[in-house]
């Protein structure tokens, strides 16, 4: 997924990159790979803190479903995919570009605590780039489909700088 990110990004020289659950993820180690010279970011419902959190809930079983909800159904997944998950660091510090975050409260997937944590964990770094922000959404699911103002506000907040 990274590399096709940053196979995208080289051809199109992106200003923003929008990551979604993730995706979002993976704007962070594009981010990373490219550091403050690289796309500004704006995160929905971010999976920060996914692989330990996730790998501690597995059931048993090497393969079980998922609901994904791009798909709109439900999936199977294989417990390596969360293993390797749980090695993935890239959102222990804040990205080196600008970045706003959309987190919904009502999130079922991804905890709102978990990400409003490590975005607090970001600020008290000193190191989050100016002008990044926390997109709070009241009552805001996972998939946030009722809530495309909220992200079009946040992707013009990152064109505007």
């Amino acid at each position: 997924m990274v590399r096709a990110a940053r196979s995208a990004e080289r051809e199109g020289r992106a200003a923003v990159v929008v990551g979604s659950s993730l995706g979002a993820l993976v704007a962070l180690s594009l981010a990373e790979s490219l550091g403050s010279g690289g796309p500004r970011l704006v995160l929905v419902a971010p999976a920060l803190g996914f692989g330990e959190r996730w790998k501690s809930k597995l059931p048993e079983g090497d393969a079980f479903e998922l609901f994904h909800h791009g798909e709109g159904r439900p999936l199977p997944i294989h417990r390596a995919f969360f293993e390797e998950m749980s090695d993935v660091r890239v959102d222990e510090a804040p990205p080196s570009v600008p970045v706003s975050i959309v987190m919904g409260t009502g999130d079922e997937s991804v905890p709102f605590e978990q990400v409003f944590e490590s975005w607090a964990r970001w600020e008290a770094s000193g190191r989050l780039v100016p002008g990044s922000r926390f997109h709070r959404v009241e009552g805001g699911d996972h998939g946030l489909i009722e809530f495309g103002d909220e992200i079009e506000a946040a992707v013009r907040e990152r064109l505007a700088g």
